[in-house]
């Protein structure tokens, strides 16, 4: 009877332990918060996702090597699992669900707007804070749990307008992708504005995903008088067009939203982009002292310098360290709550946010000269 009764015991013990090894699993460490990252990591978006999330890995670095973040009276370590979307909505699920069982404490993400629209529904569902540091798209914050920090595409939209007019263009040329948010998103807005702002658009041409021949839509608008062409594309598109319209012989400058970060890189001639004239909240050749430190340690450890969507990064990881400060805390409804209580003076602006989640920040104009970027004055 007591043998039987050791067995017993012995293989509950056993089983136990079995049990005890499955749940600590793959998960993070308690003196550790995990932050997800979700992004393109590979196909035609890649560089987006992979410079949020090297921006990322260094302003985790900078507060690990500072100690931590405070919470009330101790110090968490940051933690980033980044996972890749493909800015795809389908991936963006996967991902979400691979960082939610790796215990997830806060998501940066997504990078794109098609790919967070995917998983908006299951964030709130989740009741976690998501931080979008790029995706632009107005929907992405319809949740109080979502904020962003970034301008949305409508805002980008009247910025650019109100540009175009400020510049002394009244009659414009638009060309967009049809098939992405990010682009309709932008194009509606500033059509509109630039109806408001009593200009006069003289040809409003599309394109989809994957075209890489503008050349009937930028012969029809050489056929008008137009002044300048609005692009809200992303660089690749940029580089496109911007080459086949320098083809074609036209000489009218190009206006763009911050999708045309990196675009100097990705075209053969720079000089098909002078006078390019878009939206951005960081550039590396600011002056700004913190500005170049940053630049400095990206540099140094990745070997190429810094975007826009490096900038979006580094400022999400420092946005969530701010609230995970001021809730004192590191439970989901409580640094949700803390979000409109911040103020985080980072590489794309000093900021605020509202209860809408929108960040409320200046907005910086980047102009295209002898191939670098230029600030506008």
């Amino acid at each position: 009877m007591k043998k039987s009764m050791k067995k017993v015991l012995g293989l509950g013990l056993a089983v136990a332990l079995v049990v005890s090894s499955f749940a600590g699993c793959g998960k993070k460490a308690s003196d550790t918060f995990l932050i997800g990252g979700i992004g393109p990591l590979t196909g035609d978006a890649a560089t987006y996702g992979t410079s949020v999330k090297q921006g990322a890995e260094v302003a985790l670095n900078e507060i690990n090597d500072a100690g931590g973040v405070k919470v009330g009276d101790k110090k968490v370590k940051l933690d980033l699992k980044f996972e890749d979307d493909q800015a795809t909505a389908d991936n963006a699920v996967t991902a979400f669900n691979t960082l939610m069982d790796a215990g997830m404490d806060a998501l940066l993400g997504t990078v794109t707007s098609g790919a967070g629209l995917g998983i908006i529904d299951l964030t709130k569902k989740e009741g976690i804070l998501m931080l979008t540091p790029s995706g632009s798209n107005a929907g992405l914050t319809k949740y109080d749990n979502a904020f962003r920090v970034c301008f949305t595409d409508p805002l980008q939209g009247v910025t650019m307008a109100n540009y175009a007019k400020d510049a002394g263009y009244t009659k414009i040329a638009v060309l967009y992708n049809n098939s992405d948010e990010y682009s309709t998103g932008m194009m509606q807005a500033f059509i509109d504005q630039v109806a408001t702002n009593g200009g006069e658009v003289v040809a409003n041409e599309s394109f989809v995903k994957g075209d890489i021949d503008f050349t009937t839509q930028l012969t029809k608008i050489k056929a008008t008088d137009a002044q300048v062409i609005f692009l809200p594309a992303y660089y690749g598109d940029a580089a496109y067009a911007t080459t086949q319209a320098h083809d074609l012989g036209m000489a009218l400058p190009f206006l763009g939203g911050d999708g045309w970060d990196g675009v100097i890189a990705q075209t053969a001639t720079p000089a098909v982009l002078e006078g390019a004239v878009f939206l951005t909240p960081f550039f590396a050749s600011d002056e700004n002292a913190k500005v170049q430190d940053f630049v400095k340690k990206y540099t140094d450890a990745y070997k190429s310098a810094p975007d826009q969507f490096a900038a979006d990064g580094y400022d999400g990881i420092y946005i969530i360290a701010a609230a995970i400060e001021k809730a004192e805390s590191t439970k989901s409804a409580d640094l949700i709550a803390a979000m409109t209580k911040i103020k985080v003076d980072g590489l794309t602006g000093s900021m605020t946010f509202n209860a809408n989640g929108e960040p409320n920040k200046g907005a910086n104009f980047v102009k295209i000269v002898d191939g670098k970027y230029t600030a506008v004055k």
